[in-house]
């Protein structure tokens, strides 16, 4: 890896405050400390997640609908630990996508909410910020959007979309995955320890395991994974601190949550690779001159 990525620029796109944290942080962390531009992108301000600390309960959807503007302040919070300045909210600024809720719900219906956006609006607000940026590397979901959720989908949707539009061309894209051998083992110890992973008998219960043919990169963000879990700290209305995330770092360490897994899906693998031959940096191969 270089020593210094002055000059290279990374956009991230995510549905939800706290999805980049979980899947990103430490590579956003470790890049942001070299020097590289980091944009976070979040499409909605979840408004429809649910509370887990009990004295806030009154900001849920069902209250007093208040959570939306709590959890910005848990973002701004999330990206002061990530050393991350610019995130920014889908549509310029404007409060505009609403989390969407799961499929089939009411909240999926709702004429303001991200799934049931104008399409070609929501990806044309994405292209100024790509032209605007010039990422060399963008990073979103798969077509399933992690597990399924339509405010993961929708994302990749308008990112891949909005990719192909922008008059600039991004080199590199990624999708991020969990590779099933590494879920696995955080479940294996769990069992080992008389606790469960979300409940899950095998990496094959979780949506968002994948095979690990699907991993192309692996980024070693060990150096920076204090400050992820300072980020998941910041989430605290959707991250509790005795929940599935920190209760995996309490039982095999904090590495578990360094890594992080990426697929390829555009440009090209280069060096340097893993002993498993998976690419350890998402600029490999590209020139400032792109």
């Amino acid at each position: 890896m270089l020593t210094s990525y002055k000059g290279y620029r990374l956009l991230l796109v995510h549905a939800h405050p706290d999805d980049e944290t979980i899947n990103n942080g430490s590579t956003m962390a470790m890049y942001s400390a070299l020097g590289a531009h980091v944009t976070l992108m979040t499409c909605t301000r979840g408004e429809e997640g649910e509370v887990l600390i009990a004295d806030l309960s009154h900001l849920a959807a069902s209250e007093t609908d208040a959570l939306g503007e709590h959890r910005e302040i848990e973002l701004a919070d999330a990206m002061k630990a990530l050393g991350v300045n610019d995130f920014r909210f889908l549509g310029a600024g404007v409060k505009k996508y609403r989390d969407s809720g799961m499929m089939g719900t009411p909240q999926n219906e709702r004429t303001d909410c991200f799934w049931q956006a104008d399409f070609a609006e929501a990806t044309d607000a994405l292209v100024k910020v790509i032209d605007e940026v010039k990422p060399h590397v963008l990073i979103t979901y798969d077509e399933f959007g992690g597990y399924g959720h339509p405010d993961h989908i929708q994302a990749h949707r308008v990112a891949m979309a909005a990719a192909e539009k922008s008059s600039w061309d991004i080199s590199k894209i990624y999708w991020n995955v969990m590779p099933k051998s590494v879920i696995q083992e955080g479940i294996d110890k769990m069992k080992e320890l008389g606790s469960d992973f979300m409940g899950a008998e095998s990496a094959d219960d979780l949506p968002f395991a994948k095979d690990d043919s699907f991993v192309h990169a692996l980024i070693d963000g060990a150096d920076y994974v204090e400050q992820k879990m300072d980020a998941m700290r910041a989430h605290g209305t959707q991250i509790a601190v005795d929940g599935p995330f920190f209760a995996l770092s309490n039982n095999l360490g904090l590495q578990i949550w360094g890594n992080e897994y990426y697929t390829l899906v555009k440009g090209q693998k280069s060096e340097p690779f893993t002993e498993k031959g998976f690419e350890s940096d998402l600029f490999s191969g590209i020139s400032l001159t792109q």
